[in-house]
This record gives C-alpha cells, structure tokens and sequence, in this order.
C-alpha cells in the first residue's frame, strides 16, 4: 500500500490523536511501514534515523533479535491469562525487577503503560496514606488517560472539564529559565518551598505524595537538580508524604544508570517504569517497598486490567531487562550522549539559537532562543527545524513550554556513524530554517 491510498484509509476510518498536530499533523508526515534498528523506512522506501526510539518504547532497537525470540517462543506456549491468579512470567518479572532496584524496592504490580503505571503509583499512595493530595511538577507528563491527564501539566488542554480532584501543580526548578533571579546552587529551593507551601494550602490535610519526573521530559528536557530533589524527599518525610518517581523516559539504562534515583542518591517509595520495559511490548510496572505495600494492602488496594500480566508481555519484560544489564546498555547510553553532546556544542558555537544543551545519555534537549541574552523562545523556529529534518530523514520531536526545546531520544543500537549523521542533518536543517 502506498502513501496516498494508507492516508485516504487513515482519514476514513481513524480517529486523529491530535499528538503533534500543530507541528506535523499525520497526514503530512509519513506512513511507516518497517524499521530495524536505530531506522525507520515508510511506505515509499525512504529512510529516516528514529530519535524518537518509536514512542520512546523502542529504545532497545527497533526488531530486537532477543525480544522477537521470546515472543516467539512464549507465543506457542502461553500469551494470555487470568489476572485473578499468578503466571509464571508474571513472577519471574517481578523478582527480576527487584534485582535491578535497590532495596527496600520489591513489591511490583504490572499495567500495560505508562498512565497505567503512574494511576496505579496514585492509587497505592493514597491507600498507603489514606490521604489524598498529589503534587506534580507544573511542566510535567505522566499520561493521558483522565486521571493521569490532570498531573500532565505541560499537556492540559482546555475543554477537558474539571480534572480530577485533589491533584495540584508545583512550581518546576527551570534553571535556564529561573523567574527568582538567583543564579548558581540553591536556585532551586525557591520553587520546592514555594511548591510545597502552596500544596499544604491546597491540600485537604497532609499530602499523600509528590510525583516528579528526574528529567522532565515533555516539558522541555529539564534535569532537576539533585539538591531539590533532596530536599523534597526532606519536606515530604517531614509530613509523612510519599516520593514517586515516574522513570519512564530515564529508567532501564537510559541516562547511563539502571535508574535515575541511582544516579541522584535519592531514593522514592513509588516507581514506575513503561516505555521500553516490554522491548516494544506494552507492558508497564509500579514498584514499591514492603511497608508501602503493607499499608496499602490493608487498605483495600486493589486493582487489575484484562492485560496487566499477561504472561507473553511479562516474558518480554524480563528478556528486556537481560539485554540491558548482560549488554551493560547503560555505558553505551553514556558513550551515545558523550557523542551526541559534543557534536551539538560544536554546533552551538556556530549558531547563535541553540541556547542551551542538556540531557544525560538517551534523552537529550536543545532549547533554540532568538537571543542568548534575553533567552526569548524561538518556537516558529523550532517548529521548521523539524520539518526540514523530518524531510530530510531524522525524526525527533518538539517539546517544552513554549515547543521551542529539540528533543532526542535515540536508541542504544545507535551508531557514532548516525550520531554524527543526525548532527549534520540537524545543522542542514537549522540553515534552512534560518533562511
């Protein structure tokens, strides 16, 4: 099927998503048809290096050669069961899971996304706590079902009708764009107590918990600094409150750790981890301690979906996990960003709008601005660099408050060789841009 006629289909019997709709709708960007690897090939044979690892769930490669081997094998054996008993994929993943977290991280309960897992993360804060407020980062994502849509902050839409209830924004530490006008370490501190002053007033009684993001990425690839997260896990013991960390787009090897929390020092009592977990399967987990467990379970948690472990999504999980530590994918992730980041500050030095480089291993940002001194946005900008390097075989993505931040999230099968070609796709495609 070619191009035309897969768009004339899609137009007559898809419901758009809208996701990109003011950058790139669908129907103007290509028809995927294939991929391998760290490519992507559409339905007219053109190429294009995938930065975006699919929807961030193909980070492994696309077509992983271990993950197409489990399927297989799982396949003829068992793909689906009863959620009301245990499987055995279902309990090899779990313990797996543990091995690669630190303790007192044990307990796992599965979904089938990432707005799976972070409802879940809510639902066991709030039984744990018996408490009902959560805090979430003003920029931040964390799905878009309805209840995950009301702590997704950098995608709020109006017309939704009211969200639902207990859930408050946060000030985000946006050390480029810090509003305190306080330079160097402590900057931050301004939003976290800010932050938690305004959620103690929201609150009806003491929070339950705070979800954060160690990287924001939709919101513009914005790394929180250790000394806020430190410092929230200090105000949240002060009150009895609970730290969620949605690992999404940072966990399983990305930022050259197994987990962000390893990375910063500063453990929370809720993960969650999805996008590349299944290895391109959809599969999602929340993770927790005993006591949280404990407390929750007494409570009356509970929860389960028609698909939440199903056991051939669980054998994938499990094979993902064992492609990422027996290939050690985290130093790859490393070297991958080392590369990547060299590159775009060679390219900054010759071209006044790339304001500000950041990101760690796998997710990396760079925020485009009219002006270095005064930092004004240079969304308009952002916006054609995209097109010009969609058409010219890279996809990435635009992001952040004002969709002015270039975000790139490529796979670890990711070559120097592509690495480099990105760059210089990338710089074609800001000259373009700039006329």
């Amino acid at each position: 099927m070619k191009r035309d006629e897969a768009i004339g289909r899609a137009r007559e019997y898809l419901l758009p998503t809208s996701l990109l709709s003011d950058i790139v709708p669908a129907e103007e960007g290509p028809v995927i048809e294939r991929a391998d690897a760290s490519v992507v090939w559409d339905t007219e044979g053109r190429s294009y290096l995938d930065f975006n690892s699919g929807q961030m769930c193909s980070t492994l490669g696309h077509n992983n050669p271990r993950i197409q081997a489990v399927i297989r094998e799982q396949s003829a054996v068992l793909t689906h069961a009863s959620t009301v008993y245990y499987n055995l994929p279902q309990v090899e993943l779990a313990e797996r899971i543990a091995s690669i977290n630190d303790a007192p991280l044990r307990k796992s309960v599965f979904g089938e996304s990432g707005s799976d897992s972070n409802e879940l993360a809510v639902l066991l804060a709030r039984r744990a706590t018996g408490r009902m407020s959560i805090g979430a980062l003003s920029l931040s994502f964390h799905g878009l079902s309805d209840a995950t849509r009301a702590i997704s902050f950098s995608a709020a839409a109006p017309g939704y009708g009211p969200a639902m209830p207990e859930m408050f924004a946060i000030p985000t530490p946006y050390c480029y764009r810090c509003p305190y006008e306080s330079e160097g370490k402590g900057c931050c501190m301004a939003p976290l107590h800010f932050g938690m002053e305004t959620l103690d007033k929201q609150s009806a009684g003491l929070p339950a918990a705070v979800i954060v993001e160690p990287i924001v990425s939709a919101g513009g690839v914005i790394e929180l600094p250790a000394e806020y997260l430190e410092g929230l896990r200090r105000e949240l013991d002060r009150r009895g409150a609970l730290l969620i960390y949605d690992e999404a787009q940072t966990g399983l090897g990305k930022l050259g750790t197994m987990f962000a929390y390893q990375a910063y020092g500063v453990q929370p009592d809720i993960l969650t981890i999805s996008k590349h977990l299944g290895g391109g399967i959809a599969i999602s987990a929340t993770v927790t301690t005993d006591a949280v467990a404990a407390r929750a379970t007494a409570n009356g948690f509970s929860c389960g979906h028609s698909h939440s472990s199903d056991p051939l999504a669980c054998k994938a999980g499990t094979a993902s996990i064992d492609e990422i530590v027996e290939n050690d994918l985290p130093q790859r992730a490393l070297a991958i960003g080392r590369r990547w980041q060299d590159n775009i500050r060679a390219l900054q030095q010759r071209h006044e709008v790339v304001g500000d480089i950041r990101g760690r291993g796998l997710l990396q940002g760079i925020e485009l601005v009219r002006d270095r001194r005064t930092k004004e946005p240079a969304a308009g900008l952002a916006t054609d660099v995209y097109r010009h390097g969609l058409a010219n075989g890279l996809m990435f993505s635009v992001r952040g408050r004002h969709k002015n931040v270039l975000r790139f999230v490529p796979p670890f099968t990711t070559t120097d060789a592509q690495l480099d070609q990105a760059a210089e796709i990338l710089e074609g495609s800001i000259r373009k841009a700039l006329g």
